[in-house]
């Protein structure tokens, strides 16, 4: 039976990566979520410490227990992928990552092989899930280098929007920067609020533009930092955590160095009690057996 105490389950695996609420109920629905053996069903609510599987596989629980939210910046170099693990063996994003305890990082959307730039790793799969939503519309910004010139009529056809394989795409603004006279190639600066796979060379390419480059410099409210060297990380503070889960209408927390000074005092209140609870109980206990330490009467 569901635990009624617990947590709703499709909040839990949200947290452990496993999806947003939304996908993570499909999950449930199509039979793939047990809960200590049982099928899940939707609704079903449980505990950090319950066995819980998906698709038959143990969730660990270090991966879904509640966990400060972290977030960090990092400027992803070209040739990296953003896979956990590669079948051909090339290098992924996740051999530059800091470590993190009972912990896993999940990157907020995702960058091609041969794209570079900002991207943003958190430890909330919730807070993962809802920033690369298409629902909260949060900006994405490139700087594109084409090959060739670039008409006037192709730009206000990408603003307008081009019908690709997967649906219509438009960016939000193009704007041209200077170019290079020593060669063919052009800079612009587009903005667009999805993140769907290869999406904006797919948009350029619909034009017959071929992308020679491409580079993230802006996620939502966040740009890439000038002094964030190619594949390192930078950590956002507690403030700047807590501006972005209200940016996408999830609770704020409690400064790390508070909650742990609580927990401390919360523990310290514990051992005190257990302390005076021994002393009291060995007293009581060298009370009981003084009896038996004076030597009986007429002994010698």
């Amino acid at each position: 039976m569901s635990n009624p105490s617990g947590e709703k389950l499709q909040k839990i695996l949200a947290r452990g990566g496993f999806g947003s609420r939304r996908s993570v109920e499909v999950l449930i629905s199509e039979g793939k979520v047990k809960v200590n053996g049982r099928t899940a069903q939707l609704g079903d609510r449980a505990m950090e410490d319950d066995q819980i599987k998906v698709n038959e596989q143990l969730v660990k629980s270090t991966r879904i227990a509640k966990q400060p939210t972290q977030v960090i910046l990092y400027n992803k170099p070209e040739g990296k992928i953003c896979s956990r693990s590669d079948e051909k063996g090339r290098d992924t994003i996740y051999s530059q990552m800091p470590r993190i305890i009972n912990s896993r990082w999940v990157s907020i959307g995702r960058l091609d092989m041969n794209t570079s730039g900002l991207m943003i790793l958190t430890n909330n799969g919730e807070l993962a899930n809802r920033l690369a939503h298409p629902s909260f519309e949060i900006e994405r910004e490139y700087m594109v280098r084409v090959f060739g010139e670039v008409e006037d009529s192709v730009l206000n056809q990408l603003k307008k929007g081009v019908m690709l394989e997967d649906g219509m795409a438009r960016f939000d603004k193009i704007s041209r920067l200077k170019s290079d006279d020593e060669s063919m190639n052009n800079w612009f600066r587009v903005s667009i609020k999805e993140g769907r796979n290869r999406e904006v060379r797919r948009m350029w390419e619909s034009q017959g533009v071929q992308v020679s480059r491409l580079h993230r410099v802006r996620y939502g409210a966040f740009q890439l930092p000038r002094t964030l060297r190619k594949g390192k990380t930078e950590p956002l503070t507690w403030k700047q955590i807590n501006q972005l889960l209200a940016s996408v209408e999830l609770p704020e927390e409690a400064r790390p160095d508070l909650r742990v000074h609580a927990t401390a005092k919360k523990q310290s209140v514990k051992n005190s009690r257990s302390a005076q609870r021994a002393i009291t109980g060995k007293k009581k206990t060298i009370h009981d057996l003084s009896g038996f330490n004076r030597k009986p009467r007429g002994s010698r």
